[in-house]
């Protein structure tokens, strides 16, 4: 069996803890680690520090986790550490003592001990469960080169409450977060998504609407669809009516952008709302209807909406109706000065 190593980064070093360590590094504990592992103390009693320090050897035997005591310039600063919890799966914790926080060695910790966790294990995959609110813990995963994954609703406890926790990732064939692809991936898994809906406008020759009677809500609405990933409004306005009512269209002028607040559960979405248009009201005699979506079709005179759509809806089509200028840029489907 090998000693467990030390790992070097100029004065950054990753070494196994040992029982001389304990009484420089427990009063170095305070309420911050306190909170976020929920300890019941502060500092550690003395026993039960020691007996955590001897445990780290114990599992670096069993090969089960490898703790490492983190030196900065030969002072101790913290502790990282990786735990196989399943093979090739390592999940990652740490703490920084607070005289040592603020100066980068918390993520360069974490990053050394990754490199070396898919070396020296063999790891596929590293991951950190982290509390949505611990938000420097998700910058330090961020800037060791995980990736956001998405969040687990409710799974963990914290101060006897029901808590959240962010997943971060990372594989061993991901881009190096030192580099373009690598960082660029780091940061997109972070930012902000947003439903995209995309809808057109089908008029008759008599300038009526085509409306859809949906099964799944009470009012009607234009047809189309929430955009799937990498593809484009335009691309999706003509696959969802070729799939919810067998005709075929194609995408015209963008007629207007219409942001939508939270409603009824939602999130808020932008809508892009095509021109799809004129055709003889007989071409919804060839619709097949996608039964689990659409009751019906029904075309609709100006202004005959009213009462039939959703109130945004209503303020939307009443802004299209007449309108002959350049796309709109709506708000809950009035215009925005």
């Amino acid at each position: 069996m090998t000693d467990q190593p030390t790992l070097r980064d100029g004065d950054l070093v990753l070494r196994p803890w040992a029982p001389d360590d304990s009484d420089v590094t427990r009063t170095l504990h305070d309420a911050e680690i306190a909170r976020w592992f929920d300890f019941p103390d502060v500092v550690p009693p003395e026993r039960e520090h020691l007996d955590w320090i001897a445990q780290t050897a114990v599992d670096w035997t069993e090969r089960r986790k490898v703790t490492f005591l983190v030196e900065w310039r030969g002072r101790p600063a913290g502790s990282v550490d990786v735990r196989v919890a399943h093979p090739g799966v390592g999940v990652l914790s740490w703490a920084v003592y607070a005289r040592f926080r603020g100066q980068g060695l918390a993520w360069r910790a974490v990053r050394m001990l990754v490199e070396w966790a898919f070396d020296a294990l063999g790891l596929e995959r590293v991951e950190a469960h982290v509390n949505p609110e611990n938000r420097a813990s998700v910058r330090t995963a961020l800037r060791a080169g995980l990736r956001r994954e998405g969040l687990l609703r409710g799974n963990a406890t914290l101060g006897g409450i029901r808590q959240d926790t962010v997943v971060l990732g990372r594989r061993r064939d991901d881009a190096h977060p030192d580099t373009h692809d690598g960082f660029t991936a780091m940061l997109d898994s972070t930012l902000p998504t947003k439903r995209a809906i995309a809808q057109g406008v089908l008029r008759s020759p008599a300038g009526e609407l085509l409306l859809c009677e949906l099964v799944y809500k009470r009012e009607w609405d234009l047809p189309g669809g929430v955009v799937d990933r990498h593809e484009s409004p335009a691309a999706c306005v003509v696959r969802e009516v070729r799939e919810e009512l067998d005709l075929a269209v194609q995408a015209g002028p963008l007629l207007a952008v219409n942001w939508l607040p939270a409603l009824h559960g939602w999130t808020d979405a932008t809508v892009f709302v095509f021109d799809l248009g004129t055709v003889d009201t007989s071409v919804v005699e060839g619709a097949h209807l996608q039964a689990r979506e659409i009751r019906a079709l029904h075309w609709v005179a100006p202004r005959d909406w009213a009462g039939r759509v959703a109130p945004y809806n209503e303020r939307l089509l009443d802004t299209l109706d007449g309108h002959t200028g350049g796309t709109l840029y709506l708000e809950g489907g009035s215009p925005v000065a």
